[in-house]
């Protein structure tokens, strides 16, 4: 393979990043409503995978956050090797990586409510800090371990010292006997309490983006860098690529199943088991679109995702800052009033995620870019 394919963006990245975006800027919302009303049951099966699960299990809403956790883990030996060509030495590559993680880590800050100035209560672990820690470790350790077994083994090591340290270390202010998995026994929520009480998510108790869990994020951004690695530098065929990311996603999806019955499979403990189920969901994933757009070429309806994919941060900030409900309203409030409950619902919201599109859409005509 030459440098130029080692080093070029694969449509399939954006676009898959894109696709993963749309859910969170409202089509989750889109297609419940929509199964609700074709079904007659607010709380079918597909209404309910556009929503979080409580504590242990998994839905497709579960899947969001860890997708785009994989896809930033993808992108960076490419942009790793582009780097390296231009003569970018090692120790300026690091400096980046940890720039940008804490560029990531300080927005999250502003999107939970920096500049309101409540520093008493400001929630200090959020998304996107998780995105910029787990991904700052992964491709420091990519930067500094080459040889991939040896970063399997520091994965293997995360995940099973995880496990370990929750399953023999309980919460110390839980009840005698409570289980360790358990939301009021677990030591991840215990030791963001102890550090930072003031500073949590759901009641000051738990942080779905704490401290402690962070550790096991990193190896999902790890998969994500295996993922890009692979398709960068193994000299197989595209066919053959796909298949193999195929089997390695049941591999894993395998391996998390049987996981899960020592260890539940849980979003918000970021679980070891969850782990390997989401980043079996995420090699699949993005395996399927590898095939269709690099593989088979059939890329005509990427535009519409990559015009997501590719100000994903932007979005994801402007949904805080924007009240694009607002806008919506005031240009297609009247034509969805003219339909009757659930219907105008449904169209609704679809406009306000078109609405949302369009606002990407002119950043992209415009080529702007939240670069981070």
């Amino acid at each position: 393979m030459d440098t130029e394919n080692k080093t070029k963006r694969l449509l399939s990245i954006d676009a898959l990043r894109g696709f993963d975006m749309l859910f969170i800027m409202g089509f989750s919302t889109v297609v419940a409503l929509l199964a609700s009303a074709l079904s007659g049951n607010p709380d079918c099966w597909l209404a309910r995978q556009m929503s979080h699960v409580e504590w242990n299990g998994l839905a497709h809403h579960d899947t969001i956050f860890p997708l785009f956790l994989f896809i930033s883990g993808m992108t960076f030996p490419f942009s790793c090797a582009g780097q390296a060509t231009k003569g970018v030495p090692r120790n300026k590559i690091l400096l980046r990586t940890i720039k940008r993680g804490l560029v990531l880590v300080f927005l999250g800050l502003v999107y939970s409510g920096f500049f309101q100035f409540n520093f008493a209560t400001l929630r200090f672990p959020s998304v996107l800090a998780r995105i910029g820690l787990a991904w700052m470790g992964a491709a420091i350790i990519y930067l500094y371990v080459p040889n991939w077994k040896a970063r399997c083994g520091i994965g293997a090591f995360l995940l099973i010292g995880y496990w370990l340290l929750l399953a023999l270390c309980p919460a110390p202010d839980a009840p005698a006997g409570t289980d360790p998995f358990s939301y009021e026994g677990n030591l991840v929520g215990y030791i963001d309490r102890m550090i930072m009480p003031n500073h949590l998510h759901e009641n000051r108790f738990f942080d779905p983006e704490g401290i402690l869990s962070t550790f096991p994020a990193i190896v999902t951004a790890m998969l994500g860098i295996f993922t890009g690695e692979f398709v960068k530098e193994n000299g197989a065929s595209p066919k053959r690529k796909t298949l193999m990311m195929f089997a390695a996603a049941v591999l894993l999806a395998i391996a998390g199943v049987v996981w899960n019955q020592f260890f539940p499979i849980n979003k918000k403990l970021w679980s070891s088991s969850f782990v390997l189920v989401v980043g079996a969901y995420s090699v699949a994933m993005f395996a399927l679109f590898y095939w269709l757009i690099d593989v088979k070429g059939w890329t005509g309806w990427t535009p519409f995702f990559k015009v997501i994919g590719m100000n994903s941060i932007t979005v994801y900030l402007a949904m805080r800052i924007i009240d694009f409900h607002k806008i919506s309203n005031f240009f297609f409030g009247g034509f969805t009033g003219l339909f009757p409950e659930p219907w105008s619902k449904i169209i609704s919201t679809a406009l306000f995620t078109f609405t949302i599109w369009l606002f990407l859409l002119f950043l992209y005509k415009k080529k702007v870019f939240l670069k981070v």
